[in-house]
């Protein structure tokens, strides 16, 4: 029964019976103390500074605004403008190449409206090219750009490959 009323016994200490300027840093603690210290300084200042590299590296100047992003296909006006032909099957000018819509894959059967392409001359379906062209500014097969510089252009298409 001794070790029971031990423990009950109240813990009663004095502020006297703490002393603590004995208490030191010395040597190795010290040392090591400075440096977990250090590295922590450090990943706080590389942090800080991914999170501004972050946040500020899509600007490139200060307070300027984003540039609006370029349009990826040709206005509905540029698409209506292209030349549209019904197909004959005994045109000369249709070869074998230009029997089908690449973009379809469908057989170009006559009377079907086929949308000539100005500076490379490729045939494909009107609604199969009209799609294809609202979304991109490049013929589908030899990529050359449709695109027109501004509007006091004429509309014809620049030869760049994109």
């Amino acid at each position: 029964m001794s070790s029971s009323s031990q423990d009950s016994q109240p813990f009663h200490w004095h502020v006297s019976e703490f002393d603590d300027r004995g208490f030191e840093f010395r040597g190795r603690t010290l040392f090591l103390i400075v440096v977990i210290f250090s590295v922590l300084l450090l990943l706080a200042v590389l942090y800080l500074y991914a999170r501004w590299v972050c946040q500020y590296r899509h600007l490139p100047y200060p307070h300027a605004p984003a540039p609006a992003p370029r349009p990826r296909g040709l206005d509905p006006s540029t698409i209506k403008s292209l030349p549209v032909i019904l197909h004959r099957s005994l045109d000369a000018q249709n070869s074998r190449e230009q029997a089908e819509c690449c973009i379809c894959l469908g057989v170009f059967e006559d009377g079907d409206k086929v949308k000539v392409l100005p500076l490379c001359s490729h045939c494909y379906h009107s609604e199969c090219v009209d799609t294809w062209l609202s979304g991109h500014s490049s013929c589908p097969l030899c990529r050359a750009s449709l695109r027109v510089d501004s509007p006091d252009d004429s509309a014809v298409p620049q030869v760049v490959v994109e």
